[in-house]
């Protein structure tokens, strides 16, 4: 909704550059349009009583952020959480990625600040094992604390990629070995058979 404001030339309204300016009520009620479009229906009851477009926004902030001792304990749930958080050996490289990063979008939607560096070093220590190699090389020969999450999510779905490759490679290897090895006992149970009559 914000984006949206700026775009009309109407934020203004919400977060005046000046205290003392006067509202233009036109660009309020653009602005109070703008953003009954964007609500779902039960806030709209619930802002309906509200007269201006500020009035709207802090109710509408505070119902979905909640107050501040909700916001403080919401922030702790989900710090906990993005601390404990680890990539299952099942699970492919995106996956755990998008799990870290809706953790970290709602941790700093609700106002707190989490360093690049420190989400990339927490991704890349609960990676499992068969990114061990990967991680090490990053950690040795890149610098952690000017890498990108993109950066880091890229670097282990390249060798993701070349670990689908090789176990694609060793599979056909054991399927090929045993059809091998059934044709052979099948040519030697047919040796001994001749032999023995």
């Amino acid at each position: 909704m914000k984006v949206f404001m700026q775009a009309q030339g109407v934020w203004n309204v919400v977060s005046p550059s000046d205290e003392k300016a006067v509202i233009d009520d036109r660009n309020d009620k653009v602005a109070m349009a703008m953003m009954y479009q964007g609500l779902p229906k039960d806030m709209l009851l619930y802002v309906a009583q509200k007269k201006t477009t500020k009035e709207i926004w802090e109710a509408v902030k505070n119902l979905c952020q909640g107050s501040d001792k909700m916001k403080v304990a919401r922030v702790q749930t989900l710090k906990s959480e993005f601390e404990t958080v680890s990539m299952k050996e099942s699970k492919q490289v995106d996956d755990f990625y998008m799990r870290i990063n809706g953790l970290v979008t709602n941790i700093r939607t609700l106002g707190e600040e989490i360093n690049e560096s420190y989400v990339v070093k927490k991704f890349l220590r609960y990676v499992p094992p068969k990114f061990l190699q990967i991680t090490s090389t990053m950690e040795q020969f890149g610098n952690l604390n000017t890498m990108t999450m993109e950066e880091a999510v890229g670097s282990l779905k390249a060798h993701e990629e070349r670990l689908r490759g090789k176990s694609d490679n060793s599979e056909s290897q054991l399927l090929l070995a045993t059809e091998e090895w059934e044709r052979r006992e099948g040519g030697e149970d047919k040796l001994l058979l001749t032999k023995e009559e």
